[in-house]
């Protein structure tokens, strides 16, 4: 079994890029942390191409690896509406640029289905996402990096699964996120896993009690860890990209622990 500088070098952390100037690259080096760097509007908006280089530098001269995650705040890649959906579009033409530059393993967005918005137009809805999707799957092909799309408000995986049908092809993957999933939908782990198991290609690890997107530690609230890593072991050779995503500093360590003791490959 692996111990907890192992499993670190397998796994990312997730930290929003505006936290890197505040100890937390310095934090992360130290640690050997690889990161899953959170872009926001702001961040898009503020920071030159120079301190991207400077950042992903630090990242690559301490041997790490990073992936990316696209803001997701008010973004809509299936909108109805043409100005939301350009300035979605303009967004993630901005998170394309800087992963050009940090060169990351995958880069994350929302999907951004939510049926009590978009239910009646879902068509609509569909055909804006695929034109989305395709873009960008081409944008990041280019560069060699995995594009991922995230369940968030998706109540069931079948909402989800015509659009991975669709981009199989471009080689588009599905981030499946625990706690997003034990928080906010109303199909069981096990159910996802079926569905749309055969499209993961990263994990976004953390717990909660089935009420609130709390971001806790594994082993901190009522998912079923040990079900989907019974699942992962059984489907594949080696893992999927992880992404360990606690909220407060204190959750990381058990996290990696529950890891140490559960890792299955």
């Amino acid at each position: 079994m692996p111990n907890i500088e192992q499993i670190k070098a397998m796994v990312h952390v997730n930290i929003p890029y505006s936290m890197l100037n505040r100890g937390y690259l310095k934090a992360f080096i130290d640690n050997k942390l690889n990161p899953e760097i959170g872009l926001d509007a702001a961040t898009l908006d503020s920071t030159s191409a120079e301190e991207y280089q400077r950042v992903k530098k630090a990242f690559v001269e301490a041997g790490l690896s990073t992936t990316l995650h696209g803001p997701f705040i008010d973004m809509s890649p299936g909108s109805p509406d043409p100005e939301v959906w350009g300035l979605t579009k303009r967004r993630f033409e901005q998170v394309v640029e800087a992963a050009r530059i940090f060169e990351p393993r995958a880069v994350v967005f929302h999907a951004g289905y939510d049926h009590k918005r978009y239910g009646f137009v879902h068509e609509v809805w569909f055909e804006q996402s695929l034109k989305t999707w395709q873009w960008l799957s081409h944008a990041f092909a280019q560069e060699g990096i995995l594009l991922c799309l995230e369940n968030v408000y998706e109540e069931y995986p079948e909402y989800l699964l015509p659009l991975f049908e669709e981009l199989k092809e471009k080689g588009v993957r599905f981030c499946f996120d625990t706690g997003h999933q034990a928080a906010f939908s109303q199909a069981p782990l096990q159910r996802w896993l079926v569905v749309l198991g055969q499209y993961m290609g990263h994990l976004h690890l953390h717990d909660n009690a089935g009420q609130s997107d709390d971001h806790g530690a594994i082993g901190s609230g009522s998912i079923e860890f040990r079900l989907l890593f019974d699942w992962l072991a059984e489907h594949f050779d080696m893992p999927p990209v992880i992404t360990l995503e606690p909220h407060k500093e204190k959750d990381l360590l058990p996290s990696l622990k529950w890891l140490e003791t559960n890792w299955p490959w």
